[in-house]
């Protein structure tokens, strides 16, 4: 059996203190996820509007090319 120190022993975790620096990075961090997540749901909306546009303006084109042809 191997022999353990007595300083492993004993000894109590404690957790570590979050330093100014990692509280920062924390919240920065989490400020730039929000921002990031905005920016996708906003992408996705104008996307949707350009198709749904582009898909309008096909159906009056083609509407338009048989009221020509008749």
């Amino acid at each position: 059996m191997a022999k353990m120190a007595m300083t492993t022993v004993f000894t109590t975790t404690e957790p570590e203190k979050e330093t100014k620096l990692d509280k920062t990075a924390r919240i920065v961090k989490r400020m730039n996820d929000e921002e990031t997540e905005i920016r996708e749901v906003k992408t996705k909306r104008l996307r949707k509007a350009r198709h749904e546009n582009k898909a309008d303006k096909s159906v009056v084109a083609t509407a338009i090319e048989q009221k020509t042809e008749r």
